[in-house]
């Protein structure tokens, strides 16, 4: 593969150096173009994921733009021929949403319903080359939200999906109130209470429902894909929450059969990562397990054109929700199954057929990149694709329009995405410029990628992100990232954005510690039970061999900041570090491993990563909890926490601001009621990123003024 392991070296001795586009940087005859802001993030265009005609001829895609002044939020809808390069507007009915192609100009998507029916409904039309809907039709009416939906390939069958009682066997089942106050009450035996950012409603899931489709209406009563309700019947949510999509399920090629992803909703499923992949056959009554044999993740059902074969995803140990996603290929006329990528040590995150069934095109983070690969399913053979000059950077939304043609979108640290077309498997070219000029307009940054020697001479990767074209020493800001199985690599983020804070004057380092994805199972399997070990001596060694490699960066004048993991690590460091850095920023950070435990809710997480639950093995969880370090804390900290926060819940940066406050550390503490683990609402994403500023300025300022 392109990206193999290098020899280790003792210090950063291989470097890749990249700045934004040559178009950024061209300044002949105009102004000097201003650093970037907190609300050119905030209001920066949006790219949404393209969807594409059966025929490869005509794409659909949309931009969310926020107004610089009000921070209102709109989408528009483009649709672009590919050969001509032609566009043109869609306008698509007011409240709209999520249009998808299926067949060559028939379009389906989600709006408000009409007679009969209340909430959000799926509609469809077609769509003229002049970007006029014509033949415009309510395919649902029910008396509830349609949530999303998936439409077979050849347009005869319709999934959708809601949040609908067990007990229902119709969509829009009329249900009577749990009681006469607000109460919830839940039973031991039910599965999760809250998750994420929102409690449960007792007994009602997202559950999935089909019906066939002629002339593009609805031409039968729908069908609950997981069955009646009784003993040992399926319950459980479909998508997967919180963050499951439409990749949870998919159409057999001739829409007879749904392939659906669920986890069964119990005692045990907080501590379960064992989600399967079920198949539900029109004329059924109730779904078939696919996978009950795995007891660990399976999911991303991708059924070939054919219909022949079944790609998916697979993790191999239970209950570890970062685990290797392996591609498995499901015979459906035998039921044999193999594991394509067992020999590749990469972890994929998306399948997609060639129209021919010939290749299965996938993604997988691989040292910084996020890269898309042909995987050959006769024999397991992984290609790199290298569809970008330079670095992939992050690729995404990876669709084929013909059997060697490829529409994917692409981001990086220097700029947000757009999408691209790539035929015959070479780079591709740029369609869209949804935010091209835009960035063009700011002032450059440069990215450096570095590799040094970590924690027992493995090789450990980062990245330094700096303005271009400054003179003088750049105060240093440690980026550490969370997961913590996860990675700062080459992508653009609406949050955690490199650029944006290296536009303010500072140069971002950002390692990728022992845990981080993309180099590799075993690296990221050592952090287990090692939170404060390894990750820590690589975060030490790589800011000194940032420094060494670039000798404008001040050491003197550094912080360090993270959110999630990395807000633990900003917890570790105050207690383990103390007299490093002139300032902290600790986001959504854990506190006390104790009450942590006792509060969050994917139980499975912090008992994989500290080998049992709290009473199991307390000893390792007070080893590595940053509380029993408070009396060394010295070192000024921004505490930033979201009240509707249920993974880390806000409690903990309550617990470590008290601690601050008790021992005269300069601090504050920045709450947001209405957000949970990230901040995502636009004026809550500005005051964010001001406060942030506000803080490393003062800390990190020039002292002379």
């Amino acid at each position: 593969m392109r990206n193999a392991f290098k020899p280790l070296a003792l210090l950063a001795l291989s470097t890749a150096f990249l700045t934004t586009p040559t178009l950024a940087q061209d300044q002949s005859g105009g102004s000097t173009p201003a650093p970037m802001s907190a609300r050119d993030l905030v209001t920066m265009p949006r790219l949404g994921g393209p969807t594409v005609s059966a025929d490869g001829k005509r794409m659909l895609y949309s931009v969310t733009s926020t107004d610089e002044t009000s921070l209102a939020r709109s989408t528009q809808y483009r649709l672009k021929t590919l050969a001509s390069g032609e566009e043109v507007a869609v306008t698509l009915p007011e409240g709209a949403n999520s249009p998808v192609f299926v067949g060559k100009d028939r379009l389906y998507f989600l709006a408000p319903g009409g007679r009969n029916s209340k909430g959000m409904q799926v509609f469809t039309a077609i769509l003229r080359d002049n970007g006029v809907l014509a033949q415009t039709d309510q395919v649902t009416r029910y008396n509830r939200d349609v949530s999303g939906f998936e439409v077979s390939p050849q347009g005869n069958s319709l999934a959708f999906f809601g949040d609908v009682p067990r007990e229902c066997t119709q969509f829009d089942c009329a249900t009577e109130a749990a009681g006469p106050g607000s109460g919830m009450l839940f039973d031991a035996d039910d599965g999760f209470v809250r998750h994420w950012d929102s409690y449960e409603t007792p007994g009602t899931f997202s559950r999935v429902f089909v019906a066939p489709l002629k002339d593009g209406a609805a031409a039968g009563a729908a069908v609950a894909v997981d069955g009646p309700e009784s003993d040992g019947s399926l319950v459980g949510d479909t998508p997967l929450r919180p963050f499951g999509g439409l990749e949870d399920m998919a159409w057999s090629p001739d829409g007879t059969t749904l392939y659906f992803v669920a986890r069964q909703a119990d005692r045990a499923e907080p501590t379960s990562t064992n989600s399967d992949i079920y198949r539900f056959s029109m004329g059924d009554s109730a779904p078939s397990n696919l996978t009950d044999a795995n007891e660990a993740s399976d999911g991303s059902p991708t059924p070939s054109p054919d219909g022949k074969s079944l790609a998916y995803l697979a993790m191999a140990r239970p209950n570890y929700e970062s685990d290797r996603q392996v591609v498995m290929l499901r015979d459906l006329s035998t039921g044999q199954v193999r594991a394509l990528t067992q020999g590749f040590d990469r972890s994929f995150a998306s399948l997609a057929w060639t129209p021919d069934s010939r290749w299965i095109i996938a993604t997988a983070q691989s040292i910084l990149d996020t890269p898309a690969f042909r995987i050959d399913p006769r024999t397991g053979a992984v290609t790199e694709l290298d569809l970008v000059r330079g670095n992939e950077a992050h690729i995404g939304n990876v669709t084929p329009v013909g059997n060697k043609a490829l529409v994917y979108t692409r981001d990086s640290i220097a700029a947000p995405a757009e999408a691209y077309l790539s035929e015959g498997w070479s780079q591709g070219v740029q369609l869209t410029s949804v935010a091209t000029a835009r960035i063009a307009a700011l002032s450059p940054v440069e990215t450096r990628r570095f590799e040094f020697a970590g924690a027992g001479g493995d090789t450990v990767h980062g990245q330094i992100t700096k303005p271009s074209g400054v003179d003088g020493r750049i105060p240093a800001i440690l980026y550490v990232h969370g997961g913590p199985q996860g990675s700062f690599n080459d992508g653009w983020s609406s949050r955690w954005n490199p650029r944006v804070l290296a536009s303010q004057g500072y140069a971002v380092i950002s390692v990728d510690f022992h845990g981080s994805t993309g180099y590799g199972q075993a690296f990221t399997d050592a952090i287990n039970r090692d939170w404060g070990g390894k990750p820590l001596e690589d975060l030490q060694k790589g800011l000194a061999a940032a420094l060494a490699l670039d000798s404008q960066i001040d050491g003197d004048r550094a912080c360090a900041m993270g959110a999630s993991y990395g807000g633990y690590m900003m917890n570790w460091i105050e207690g383990n570090w103390p007299d490093r850095f002139k300032c902290l920023v600790q986001h959504d950070g854990l506190f006390d491993m104790r009450s942590f435990y006792y509060a969050t809710e994917e139980l499975w997480f912090p008992r994989w990563d500290f080998g049992g639950s709290y009473a199991q093995n307390s000893k390792l969880y007070e080893r590595w909890n940053p509380v029993n370090y408070v009396d060394n804390w010295q070192t000024p900290m921004l505490v930033v926490t979201g009240e509707k926060d249920y993974r880390v819940p806000s409690t903990q940066a309550f617990g470590a601001f008290t601690a601050l406050q008790e021992r005269d550390i300069p601090a504050q503490m920045l709450v947001f009621p209405d957000e949970n683990h990230w901040v995502l609402k636009p004026a809550n994403s500005l005051q964010w990123h001001e406060t942030v500023f506000g803080w490393l300025d003062r800390w990190l300022g020039d002292e002379s003024e």
